[in-house]
């Protein structure tokens, strides 16, 4: 049996997303941009779509701009208002990659955290001037959890730099946040249907009416004229009917979750010296339990767990194999030793408690063989 603890890098397909799509997969197929009834009953999947999605999102259907996933929205909101008015960026240390090499790229300024994870405001403070044209702090971290609070950035915001746009990766956030309530304050927000049981390859950004913004893609003009390129009818009927079906189980799921991401964190915790949970005091999503093992090299103890076929990450999915110790530790204050003992272990919806069992015990027995002396000496 595999026992699969990866969620945050990508989670099952909902049979709700399954069922909505699967008309575009075996039969519908028009171009939603043409003007024949077959392009027509496409652009009505996509307009109907569009009102889920936005609906669940906390905004006008007009706001929404359909993307590949939560990198290009993520890149379209750096980018696009960066073009658009010519300022400059600020983003948090970390920040998902999409949003941090973006802001790098175009020499932003990167703002530190404190050992939680929480955006340090006198920092963000300090790093704000009347050229700032955008803030982006996604709203919870895809590797340790932290949940950050918008509306206390956006103040900072208001008294440095009031004309600068807030953009919140809400991509991990989605399927246990209130993303409509939580992220009010961001002019952007960007989501990816993978995380919270839609298909790969498909997301959206939030643009609120009134925030400047330059197309990274030209072309056909869809997405008025935000995004051009044929619209991907299946997986943005897909992502949609996912987001509505989490939105409405989000508080049973949530309940589940956080008392089967506990049990795990804790039988670990009880079972093994040494094991810190990171992010411990703040605000964190129910599902992610990430750990530093004290004496583990996080890539020897992945390959015994893959062995046993328990899936779990070190980080970021977007990171493995990397070298490096994670940038989200070391911005956190983590060593570089110490970095590289994390292990990230997510749990979804379908999460059992066969599988926070046969977590703990693989998890246990795989660091216990790490640290025998036989394993230290090869």
């Amino acid at each position: 049996m595999t026992v699969y603890l990866d969620h945050a890098a990508t989670t099952p397909l909902r049979r709700e997303a399954f069922d909505a799509m699967l008309p575009w997969l075996t039969g519908a197929f028009g171009n939603p941009s043409g003007g024949h009834r077959v392009a027509r009953a496409a652009r009505r999947a996509v307009d109907d779509a569009r009102e889920t999605v936005a609906a669940v999102l906390g905004c006008d259907a007009g706001e929404i701009v359909f993307t590949s996933g939560g990198t290009e929205a993520d890149n379209l909101a750096v980018a696009g208002v960066l073009a658009a008015t010519g300022g400059g960026a600020v983003c948090t240390a970390i920040e998902h990659h999409a949003v941090l090499h973006a802001v790098e790229a175009r020499g932003g300024r990167i703002v530190g955290v404190d050992g939680d994870g929480l955006v340090d405001l006198d920092l963000l403070g300090a790093s704000l001037s009347a050229d700032t044209a955008l803030v982006s702090v996604m709203l919870a971290n895809n590797e340790v959890g932290t949940i950050e609070d918008l509306h206390a950035v956006a103040a900072v915001m208001a008294a440095h730099a009031p004309r600068a746009v807030l953009h919140t990766d809400a991509v991990q956030a989605a399927p246990w946040l209130d993303v409509a309530t939580l992220g009010a304050p961001a002019g952007l927000l960007s989501i990816a249907g993978h995380k919270f049981g839609g298909p790969q390859g498909v997301g959206a950004l939030v643009v609120r009416a009134g925030v400047p913004l330059v197309p990274l893609l030209r072309g056909g003009g869809q997405e008025r004229e935000r995004r051009s390129g044929t619209h991907n009818v299946a997986g943005i009927v897909g992502m949609a009917a996912a987001l509505a079906a989490s939105a409405a189980d989000r508080e049973e799921a949530v309940s589940a979750v956080r008392l089967r991401r506990d049990r795990l964190a804790s039988g670990i915790a009880a079972a093994l010296d040494g094991v810190t949970l990171t992010a411990a005091t703040a605000p964190r999503l129910p599902n992610i339990a990430h750990l530093r093992l004290e004496g583990v090299d996080n890539e020897a103890l992945l390959l015994l767990l893959d062995d046993a076929d328990v899936c779990a990450s070190a980080g970021s999915s977007c990171a493995s194999g990397a070298t490096e110790p994670s940038h989200v530790l070391a911005a956190m204050g983590v060593g570089r030793d110490e970095a590289r003992s994390a292990l990230r272990l997510s749990l979804g919806r379908t999460s059992t408690d066969d599988d926070v069992a046969m977590g703990v015990s693989s998890v246990v027995t795989a660091a216990t063989r790490l640290r025998s002396p036989a394993a230290v000496a090869r």
